[in-house]
């Protein structure tokens, strides 16, 4: 459980990274302008936060 807890930190934190900066690449892929046309840019940016926050700490309970 502890190499789960740590692909679950990473990719929590990679989640988060990629909500706060936007990288074009990333962004404009059809799955997240999907995203973005069904909750507005700003909605997803908050869910892309809240999806990654919760990794974050399921990955830090499962290192407990």
């Amino acid at each position: 459980m502890t190499a789960l807890g740590i692909v679950l930190i990473v990719y929590g934190l990679a989640v988060v990274a990629i909500a706060f900066m936007k990288p074009p690449a990333i962004w404009n892929m059809k799955k997240i302008q999907g995203f973005v046309s069904a909750l507005t840019e700003t909605g997803t940016v908050i869910f892309f936060i809240i999806w990654g926050i919760a990794a974050i700490v399921i990955g830090i309970v499962l290192l407990v």
